[in-house]
């Protein structure tokens, strides 16, 4: 749970960071940037301010800003009937951000998870996305991201968005945001 004035200040400080990409971006698009705070009330720690730009039945485009330091925890997009889950593409545009994944384990990691939730971050393969770099992540397949000592806006380009479906890694996240007055 954040507060409202908390919530509104994400959406001030992300409006900055997207400015920084030089993207023709309306005042609307601008202003429906939502905050992701994963249900913790710790969003400089964890969480993610997103502006969807498509979301149709077949694809989705969003840029998603991670202020300095801030960690959108480990996920997957897994399958839901028929359909074998979110693929996607993260690209950076702006600043740097390290993804972990599956695979070969990282030896020195440039992130941390943030205090007290270590235990609920299992994958530990690093890749660096610095502007113009990009990852493209199965469906299923355990990820998360931290961004660098100044922030970071990177693209999401993807198959149909589940995103209410996604599985984290930490029992205690919700996926919905609850702002407080």
């Amino acid at each position: 749970m954040i507060t409202r004035s908390a919530y509104r200040e994400a959406q001030r400080r992300a409006v900055d960071l997207l400015r920084r990409t030089g993207l023709a971006l309306t005042a609307d698009e601008l202003e429906s940037v939502a905050v992701a705070d994963f249900g913790l009330g710790e969003l400089d720690e964890t969480g993610a301010q997103i502006l969807t730009l498509l979301d149709t039945p077949e694809s989705a485009v969003k840029l998603i800003v991670l202020f300095p330091g801030q960690t959108l925890p480990e996920h997957r997009h897994p399958p839901l009937g028929a359909y074998p889950g979110k693929a996607e593409t993260l690209r950076c545009e702006v600043g740097a951000a390290y993804v972990y994944t599956e695979g070969e384990v990282s030896t020195h990691p440039a992130c941390l998870p943030p205090d007290g939730r270590r235990a609920t971050y299992t994958v530990w393969h690093e890749t660096a996305l610095t502007p113009g770099r990009q990852i493209t992540l199965a469906p299923n397949r355990r990820h998360w991201f931290q961004a660098g000592h100044d922030g970071a806006v990177v693209w999401s380009f993807s198959s149909r968005a589940t995103d209410v479906a996604d599985v984290f890694t930490d029992p205690e996240i919700s996926r919905e945001t609850v702002v407080r007055d």
